[in-house]
């Protein structure tokens, strides 16, 4: 899909579709493009039919008219990123909804930043676009061009960053949703291992990915026992995908990544209830994720470096399978007795963490479908955070209000640390019933003391359950946000 921006006269530019978002007071070019409709759009707002409201859309149809519809979207109220952004989704989805071939996007009277409001608008219209088959690729839409533009001549560069950002970062997230919404029978550790090599060969510009897949026989060498244990009772092979975007200098400290994959999640002897267990296929979403992140950055060129590690593996029972009560050493050393085998995520992270430490980072920040308590904690619209850097968690808060892909930071405190003590060794894989994913955060920590690491347990927003199950890209926004900041 080609966005572009323009500050051209309105008579001048043709669409199959105008998005106008305007209030109950129409203004500036709201006003124009009313007059244009011989005050239809005021007429609409005054009888009531439309009240402009946030995030209100109405679609009207003009068969004969070259600009076959007009999209009105309601900005009333929509003070915050967040609001303006869930206002930009719903537009989106009806622009999607029509057969346009090509939209017009008028940039004005939402936000004063012209760069972020770009990379929304790009953003949500390829997301809302996205449609799942069964391969890797979403289905073609039929809008191929969408235009934003804006009064002002010096903001079209501004409008072109913009789209070109959001455009990859819902790229990105589409990416990262087909995966997530694949069948665990077609997407194995290795089918994603097979997807980083694809990323990694579809360079074509200055920065660069490449990719190193390590095998069991590597990991065993390795002593990643932590995370072959999960692996113990499946037939399908596990992987350690590490993929290195090299954005920036060769001395820059790269930003790790550690995405959780676990490409089905049946519990292993610690087996999971029957009814929803389809869904854990969405086990792999922190994995998928990072993919979505190179995805991302081989198109917007940040001028940063990023490492991307994903330990890819299911867990399923069978003979060889870990054990309630086994007791395994990790890659760094630290004994781990695994009181639960459905709390997997952890054990293929800590192993993950561990090596991440090779790479020298800057900054590590794991991302996992990890606990079932932080959806109790924090519903499925926000993500849990723990760090052991307070300047680390609050840029990352701050790139999820931008980005209106958000995290809310819990406790890391050596009180919750303390449920993980074990009898049999240096931890146990559980702390308890309570405060599960905290002490899940705690458990990590205990690998994660050379450098500055922030945890991301998105097990309440990496998808939706009911009628629209499915993927959502989550936390792929937040990530690039972060990511754009860091480059500067």
């Amino acid at each position: 899909m080609k966005f572009t921006a323009s500050c051209a006269a309105l008579s001048d530019l043709k669409a199959d579709c105008l998005i106008l978002p305007i209030g109950s007071q129409l203004k500036n070019s709201a006003e124009t493009i009313n007059k244009s409709y011989n005050g239809m759009i005021a007429t609409l707002i005054k009888s009531g039919e439309f009240t402009a409201k946030s995030g209100e859309v109405m679609l009207l149809n003009f068969p004969e008219s070259p600009l076959k519809r007009l999209i009105l979207l309601g900005t009333d109220g929509a003070s915050t990123p967040q609001q303006i952004i869930k206002a930009a989704e719903k537009a989106a989805a009806a622009l999607s909804k029509t057969s346009s071939k090509n939209a017009l996007w008028i940039g004005e009277g939402v936000s004063a930043n012209t760069e972020w409001l770009a990379g929304i608008v790009a953003r949500n219209i390829c997301t809302a676009t996205y449609s799942y088959k069964k391969t890797e690729r979403a289905k073609l839409a039929s809008l191929k061009s969408v235009t934003f533009w804006t009064s002002n001549q010096s903001a079209v560069k501004a409008a072109k960053a913009g789209l070109k950002f959001g455009a990859a970062v819902g790229m990105g997230m589409n990416r990262a949703r087909q995966l997530g919404n694949l069948p665990a029978n077609i997407c194995t550790p290795s089918y994603l291992a097979d997807q980083a090599k694809e990323i990694a060969n579809s360079n074509r510009a200055k920065a660069k990915i490449t990719t190193t897949i390590l095998n069991s026989a590597q990991m065993h060498k390795l002593k990643m026992n932590a995370l072959l244990s999960v692996a113990a009772g499946t037939d399908a092979p596990p992987h350690l995908i590490v993929m290195n975007y090299q954005g920036s200098t060769a001395k820059t400290k790269p930003v790790v990544l550690v995405g959780k994959a676990v490409t089905f999640d049946s519990g292993g002897i610690s087996l999971k209830p029957g009814r929803g267990m389809d869904e854990m296929k969405f086990d792999m979403c922190g994995g998928a994720s990072v993919l979505g992140v190179m995805t991302a950055l081989l198109e917007t060129q940040l001028a940063v470096n990023v490492v991307g590690i994903i330990p890819a593996t299911e867990n399923m029972p069978n003979g060889k399978a870990t054990k309630p009560g086994d007791v395994v050493t990790s890659m760094s050393g630290q004994t781990i007795e695994i009181l639960n085998t459905d709390a997997e995520g952890r054990l293929i992270l800590c192993d993950a963490l561990t090596y991440a430490a090779k790479f020298k980072p800057d900054t590590v920040i794991d991302i996992a479908t990890l606990t079932g308590a932080v959806i109790g904690a924090l519903g499925k619209e926000t993500c849990g955070l723990l760090a052991n850097d307070k300047q680390l968690a609050e840029q990352l808060i701050s790139s999820g209000t931008q980005s209106g892909d958000r995290a809310w930071q819990f406790p890391l405190w050596e009180e919750y640390d303390q449920l993980l003590s074990s009898n049999f060794a240096d931890m146990a894989n559980i702390g308890g019933p309570q405060a599960g994913t905290i002490t899940a955060g705690c458990f990590l920590a205990r690998f994660t003391k050379d450098y500055k690491w922030a945890h991301l347990d998105i097990a309440g927003t990496a998808w939706v359950s009911g009628k629209n199950k499915g993927a959502t890209g989550r936390p792929v926004p937040l990530l690039m946000e972060y990511l754009r900041n860091k480059a500067g």
